[in-house]
């Protein structure tokens, strides 16, 4: 059974046109269920299309020359949403031209347009961004919010820590995900006001879908020890490019370890299947694709220096929200919050 149609800002991102038309077309090979509406220069699509007629056969192109720039301010983006690549993309979902929209490109447009074209879901204050980082337990744990919102109060981190499970549903098949606040410390008396009153109201509130277990310091993020860590977009951003620096440190000086020396070479082939997995578990584009979750309508983010796998990843993961309704969820959960508890303090 075919998925509604994913609309691809083609235009987006630092690899260009040719990276996420061949994005898209692995994500076909994989699953030919999938139909895509290509948004941007129709020649250069067409161009990129010649080497995959597979995806070709399977999508429409909707020609737009505008695109939004990497440093062009949200404000100034959003003034040209109706003639830009992103714009078009987030707008087809909106019109139920597409199910869901994905794009490279510039972060912070992406979320201004997607706001103001699908609108925040009755019930939530605020959309987040949430992604998928390596662990070392069972499954992936979900962060949010990277980014989206750099001041959140008390009910902000209940609504996503809500929002944050839900997705956690989907992805690792737990009815009752680990969600815990991103705090400097695990005590009960560590953090600010606002992440304290939303451990409280945590606690506090039935009909969650979630077990809450505190607070999480950031070195613990990756351990596998929960499924959910929520915190403020300022918070989330600082640590999420903490983790993802510390990854490439750690594969720069392996590189430069193993090649101090014909001894270290040597090493290196005797050690290569478990460098090759450490490589595999610390490469983003096994884990791209963020999600805008929160409103009505899948948007999706892939990181602009994503290659063609990772621009894969991202599509695959807009077409699973589509196929286990991740708006429905969302809202089917917080139906079942009593909302006088999740008032700000």
């Amino acid at each position: 059974m075919s998925l509604p149609r994913i609309a691809v800002d083609a235009m987006g991102g630092d690899e260009g046109v040719r990276t996420m038309i061949e994005g898209a077309a692995l994500a076909r090979r994989r699953h030919d269920r999938f139909n895509f509406l290509l948004v941007g220069d129709e020649t250069r699509i067409k161009a990129a299309l010649e080497d995959h007629p597979g995806l070709a056969e399977a999508s429409e192109i909707l020609h737009c020359e505008d695109v939004v720039g990497g440093d062009e301010k949200p404000s100034r983006a959003l003034r040209r949403a109706k003639t830009t690549s992103m714009g078009l993309a987030v707008d087809a979902v909106k019109r139920g031209e597409a199910g869901a929209a994905v794009s490279a490109g510039n972060t912070g447009a992406l979320m201004a347009m997607s706001k103001l074209a699908l609108r925040t879901m009755p019930g939530l204050d605020r959309p987040a961004l949430a992604a998928l980082l390596p662990t070392l337990g069972d499954n992936d744990v979900i962060m949010l919010d990277l980014g989206a919102n750099r001041e959140c109060d008390a009910r902000n981190l209940v609504q996503f820590a809500i929002m944050g499970a839900a997705y956690s549903r989907i992805v690792t098949g737990r009815e009752s995900p680990r969600v815990r606040l991103l705090n400097i410390g695990t005590e009960e008396t560590k953090g600010t006001e606002d992440i304290q009153a939303a451990a409280d109201q945590l606690r506090a509130a039935e009909g969650l879908a979630m077990d809450f277990e505190g607070y999480v310091e950031a070195d613990k993020i990756n351990r596998g020890e929960c499924d959910v860590v929520v915190c403020d977009g300022f918070s989330g951003n600082i640590a999420l490019k903490a983790i993802e620096g510390a990854a490439r440190f750690v594969t720069d000086l392996l590189k430069r370890a193993f090649s101090s020396s014909i001894r270290s070479k040597v090493g290196f082939l005797v050690s290569r299947p478990a460098t090759e997995l450490l490589r595999h578990h610390l490469d983003p584009n096994n884990h791209n694709g963020a999600v805008f979750l929160g409103l009505n309508g899948v948007v999706v983010k892939s990181h602009g220096s994503a290659n063609a796998k990772g621009v894969a990843n991202a599509v695959e993961v807009a077409a699973r929200l589509l196929e286990d309704d991740i708006t429905n969820r969302i809202a089917k959960d917080l139906g079942a919050v009593d909302a006088g508890s999740l008032s700000a303090k």
